[in-house]
This record gives structure tokens, sequence and C-alpha cells, in this order.
């Protein structure tokens, strides 16, 4: 059982960033394949980004070129790097796992394990 929990959300403006960090419990990720998630208000969930765990990324349109994925494995924790915010990127930010013997493969769905999430509002 991986237990995942994410900081750095808050309260930004527009044109902000913000750094979300998810610590994992496991001992290592690093046979983990990871990924950011996010809920706007009255929306369904919606994939920001995810890193396979050799490293690989794949980001949804709308986050390309301005938010950044990378993992330590050594500290056990996944970042999203969050430029140029807008009040769209208002939402509850989550960290997902999924287990993967494939280094080079990211997942865009079924992963196991997820934080609790931490809410990001972006001001105008």
């Amino acid at each position: 059982q991986v237990q995942l929990v994410e900081s750095g959300g808050g309260l930004v403006q527009a044109g902000g960033s913000l750094r979300l960090s998810c610590a994992a419990s496991e001992r290592t990720i690093s046979n983990y394949a990871m990924g950011w998630f996010r809920q706007p208000p009255g929306k369904e969930r919606e994939l920001v980004a995810v890193i396979s765990s050799g490293g690989s990324t794949y980001y949804a349109d709308s986050m390309k070129g301005r938010f950044t994925i990378s993992r330590d494995n050594a500290k056990n924790t996944v970042y999203l790097q969050m430029n140029s915010l807008k009040p769209e990127d208002t939402a509850v930010y989550y960290c997902a796992a999924r287990r993967t013997y494939l280094p080079s493969t990211y997942y865009l769905n079924g992963y196991d394990y997820w934080g609790q999430g931490t809410q990001v509002t972006v001001s105008s």
C-alpha cells in the first residue's frame, strides 16, 4: 500500500507560480509511474501530467509549456512546477501512483494509489 501526501497548494494571483510536491510512503518509487490530476469545481477529474518510472513525460495540451512534472526517486517525491497560472487552473490537485516494470511507459489512467489532494486557487 502506497500512501501519497500532496503539499504546496494555496492561493496565487494569475500569472504566478506554485510548486506542488507529492511525498510517497513507499521505500522507493523507482518502480512506479506517477501522475498529477486535478478536479476543477463542478467538473470531472482530469489528467494534468504523468511521468514514467524512467522519466518520460506527458502533458495535457492546456498545460504544455506552463507545467513541468519531475521526480526525485531518492526523496520518494514527485513535483509539479506550475507557471503562468490562470484562474481556470483552480482545482484540487491529486497525485497518483501506478506500479510498473516498464521504465519508459507512462500511463494516462489505471492508477492504483491516490493522495488526498491539495487545493490550488488562482485569483484573477
